[in-house]
Formats: structure tokens, sequence, C-alpha cells
């Protein structure tokens, strides 16, 4: 085990893997921006570090100063939390030059990731479906052609190094597809210095399904059942859940099943989440792996008792699971639900700004994660998540009604949150009967505004 963990996040995630070392013994480094001088989880490091600047490139996403702050105080661990650096397999390889443990994926993982259609080809090798589309890059407007001829319209147009919903075209016709392939590969190029693209079939109403796995470095991998992340907006996750509801037994057997065989079959050795799509038929294909803590992962921890953060950091420093799958109970069921600073009646626009009350609810099975508090300034240069507000029951339905009652307790003033907007998903009919998919919200928010229409 290593002796002092370098944290190179800010916000919640930060004071969450703080917390995780103190209870493993282990030091801790805080690094932070400007506008980030007061975060909560500083005040519990044993070391700070300023990084000087305010955006992200100055900052969290600058190899270079992260490096130097591991050097000047003796950290020799890094844990990227989610986002930022995370993912990145350009900062790992610096880190493993310097002999500093990152806690995450080895540089090789990451590097098969990195490339979503090599990740699809390595999962379709380990015969784990795959989404109906290309295996190789598009090296041609003609190429496309033929493939999108074989697998029909829509389909999406997606860049290799693509990622978090960026460099993604959905293509309705032949005509669509003819004007958006250059323009795509351009584009590509700029964002990502790679201007692959491959093809694959847009599944419409798709359920968004992922598994939560761990592995050590002795070859054994376990799962932690399935978390549902249908409810998006802008392809970015609102609400999650753990189980998820409405899925056969067979059917998630094989998506378990699924992921443990992906994992071995790229060598994964840490904490993961292995992402699957689920079409109205039952049929399920691969997506991406998350090489690395999820947002959502407290839901997993809630039904599992699984120390999520804590076994990651054991798992990097080479010891074994302790857990095989058998030893893994899943009981109840809890719901995640993301409070950002957006205010739904204006089109969720981004509400920085200074919070004059934050009081959490408290009660059983209630738990908030969040850095923030009465007087803290939400800056505008970060994502707009102040909390995660995680509840837990015997089933959906009463995990449901606590997470109602929890919301209402909840009370953030000056400044606007996304909490009115998770009590009408709570109480929307299709999300009480489990009818979920990946354009749930998208569709309750056109009925909304239909309905205000006609008054």
């Amino acid at each position: 085990m290593f002796s002092k963990v370098l944290i190179a996040n800010r916000g919640e995630i930060a004071l969450r893997v703080v917390r995780a070392c103190r209870e493993l013994g282990l030091k801790t480094v805080g690094v932070f921006s400007e506008p980030d001088a007061n975060l909560l989880h500083l005040r519990f490091v044993d070391q700070k570090v300023a990084l000087g600047g305010s955006s992200a490139v100055e900052t969290y996403l600058n190899i270079p100063k992260i490096i130097r702050a591991c050097e000047v105080t003796g950290a020799d661990a890094v844990h990227p939390g989610y986002g930022f650096l995370a993912e990145n397999a350009a900062f790992v390889a610096e880190l493993e030059k310097r002999g500093i443990t990152f806690i995450g994926p080895e540089v090789s993982v990451l590097q098969k990731m990195k490339n979503k259609l090599q990740a699809k080809r390595l999962m379709h090798e380990a015969n784990v479906p795959v989404i109906p589309g290309s295996l190789e890059p598009i090296k041609s407007f003609a190429d496309a052609h033929d493939i999108a001829k074989e697998i029909g319209f829509p389909l999406l147009l997606k860049a290799c190094l693509g990622g978090g919903g960026r460099g993604i075209r959905v293509i309705t016709s032949e005509e669509d597809l003819k004007k958006s392939f250059d323009s795509a590969r351009r584009e590509a190029q700029a964002s990502f210095g790679n201007d692959e693209l491959y093809i694959e079939k847009l599944i419409n109403c798709a359920r968004h399904i992922e598994v939560q796995v761990l592995a050590d470095r002795f070859g054994n991998v376990i799962h932690l059942g399935e978390r549902e992340c249908s409810l998006q907006r802008r392809r970015q996750k609102i609400l999650e859940e753990a189980p998820a509801v409405n899925l056969p037994e067979s059917l998630r057997s094989q998506i378990l099943s699924a992921a443990v065989r992906g994992a071995k079959a790229i060598g994964y050795t840490t904490c993961g989440t292995f992402e699957f799509l689920v079409t109205p038929e039952g049929e399920f294909y691969f997506m991406e792996l998350n090489a690395r803590i999820q947002v959502e992962h407290p839901v997993t921890e809630e039904i599992s008792g699984v120390d999520l953060v804590r076994e990651q950091i054991r798992l990097a420093a080479g010891e074994r699971l302790l857990l095989r799958q058998e030893d893994i109970l899943l009981r109840g069921h809890a719901i995640e639900m993301r409070i950002n600073a957006e205010d739904p009646e204006k089109q969720f626009a981004p509400s920085p700004g200074r919070i004059t009350q934050f009081e959490i609810p408290r009660g059983p099975g209630i738990r908030v994660d969040s850095h923030c508090y009465s007087g803290y300034t939400v800056p505008p240069y970060y994502d707009s998540l102040v909390a995660k507000l995680i509840v837990w029951d015997c089933n959906r339905d009463f995990a449901i009604r606590r997470s109602r009652e929890a919301l209402r307790a909840f009370l953030i003033e000056g400044i606007a949150t996304t909490i009115p907007f998770h009590l009408k998903i709570l109480s929307h009919p299709n999300f009480l009967e489990g009818n979920l998919h990946t354009r749930f919200v998208e569709e309750m928010w056109q009925e909304a505004k239909g309905g205000e229409g006609k008054r």
C-alpha cells in the first residue's frame, strides 16, 4: 500500500476520496484552483497545493502542474476521481515514468478503451454483443454508404476517439449521410486529433444499463449488479437506480455475465463500469467501458454494502479482492438524484452563485454526497453538480416515496437547482411504472411544455 494520495479533482468526489483514504490510514494531498480555495475537502487533507488559475485547462486538466504537486509533496499515488484526467492515458504514462501509482487501470487498458471502435472489436472477440455497424474505421463515403445500406437508417456516425456524448452525428437518410460525412471527419480531427469514424445502428427508445465490476491482479473479477441509467438529458445522466426495474432475470443474468467476461478479456484490474444498451425487444449491446469510479456509484454501494472507493484504492495497491461473487448479496432499492446548479424553468441554464442556505435531508436510508454548505459560492467554471441525494429502501415503491420526501426537505437557497425537476420525474406515471428509456426526460419535457401551451 502506498502512503500518500494526491486527489486530482474537486467537489464531492474529492471529499469522498479523502474519507476513504483516512479510513485506510493514508495521508492525502488536495490540489485546488483559485475559485476552489474554500472547498470542503481541503479542511481534511494533510497537505494543500494551489494550482493557480481558474479554468479546468489551467488547473485540473494541467498534467505538468499535477505532476509537480506530486513531486513537491512526495505523493506516491494519485486518485483522479471522475472526469478531468480520470481516463487520460498520457497522464497515467507520465505517472508511471515517475513511479507514482495511478488509482485506476493500467495505461495499456486505457489505450485499448480510448478508441471506441477498438473497444468494440475487443468486446466482439470476447463474445460480448456489440451494436450492429462497422468494426473497422470508415475509409471513404463509399464504404459508409455500403454499411448504411446493410444496417439501415437511422444510424450514428461516430468519432473513434469520441467520448462524453461528443463526436456523434445522427443520420436519418442517404442524403443526410452525404452531407455529414466530410464535416464529421473534420470535426473529429479538430476535436480529437484523429479523423477516423465508424457507424452504428441508432437504437431508439433503448435503455441504458450499466454493470459495476471489481477486478484484481490475480484474475479475480466480480460484479455488484446493474444500474438503471436511462434518465438522461443531452446524453448526461440525471437520475440513476439500482437494481434496474422491469428487467427479466434471464436478461439480467446475461448482461452481468457479459460484463465479467469483457473485463477478463481485456485484463481489467480495478473498479470499472461496463455500459450496455437494451432494446425494447430484449436484446443488449456493449456501448463502452468507463475505467474509473462513476458519479452514480453510491446506488451500488447502498444495495451491496461495498465501499467502492476503498476497494478501488486497495486494488490499485495490488491487493486481492476480499469478496467472491457468492459473497455479494444485493438488497433493497436505491435511487440517486443529481442536484445541479441549473434552472429547469430556463432551459436548464447554469445557475452559479452564492448558496445562502444549505440544509440537507436526514433520516433512515438517506445519504447526501456534497461539498457545498451555507455561504459556499458555486463557480461558473466547472460541472454544475452541487449534491447527490441517494435514497435506499426495501423496495422501489418505498424508495420513490422516501426520495420525494427527502427532496422536499432539501433546502438550497441563493441559486436555482434541479430539485423541482426531480420531483416531477418521481411523480410521472411512466417512471412509477418503470417504463424507462434514454428519451424519457426529453419526452417528459416536451409533454410538460405542450401542457403549458394548452393552458
